[in-house]
């Protein structure tokens, strides 16, 4: 049921409030028109899907194209940001199981705009996305 996915989620997100991760950046996909139209100040608006789950859904930098292709296939005018967790409040990010049994970090609150750094066009090349040049792996 519904209930019980969410009571599993909450409940595998109380054992991972801190990140297993060493990166301290997790990142949020965003169209143009909700990046576009956030407000100047005060926090980050909420995508539909976030807003429908209760949390919003960020990604680690390994799970951005998968996160991409899944939710945004065919889509055009994305805007990729760079999200500092270190700079939100403790307990505001809860590391839980997802897609794959992977962790993802999702932000229960407001996502302040003073923790966004960087910004990018994420964009598709034939139906493929691909990392910014700065973020993508070095061979």
């Amino acid at each position: 049921s519904a209930a019980s996915d969410v009571y599993k989620r909450q409940t595998l997100g109380q054992a991972h409030r801190a990140s297993p991760m060493t990166d301290p950046r997790a990142f949020k996909i965003y169209t143009l028109t909700q990046w576009t139209q956030r407000p100047a100040e005060g926090p980050l608006p909420w995508a539909p899907v976030d807003l429908q789950d209760g949390f919003m859904h960020l990604s680690t930098a390994g799970q951005i194209l998968e996160t991409a292709h899944k939710h945004f296939a065919g889509e055009t005018g994305l805007v990729l940001l760079e999200v500092h967790l270190d700079r939100l409040p403790q307990g505001r990010v809860r590391w839980e199981t997802s897609r794959g049994g992977a962790l993802f970090p999702h932000i229960y609150g407001a996502l302040p705009l003073a923790a966004v750094g960087r910004h990018w066009p994420l964009t598709a090349h034939q139906g493929a996305f691909a990392l910014p040049a700065d973020l993508a792996p070095q061979d």
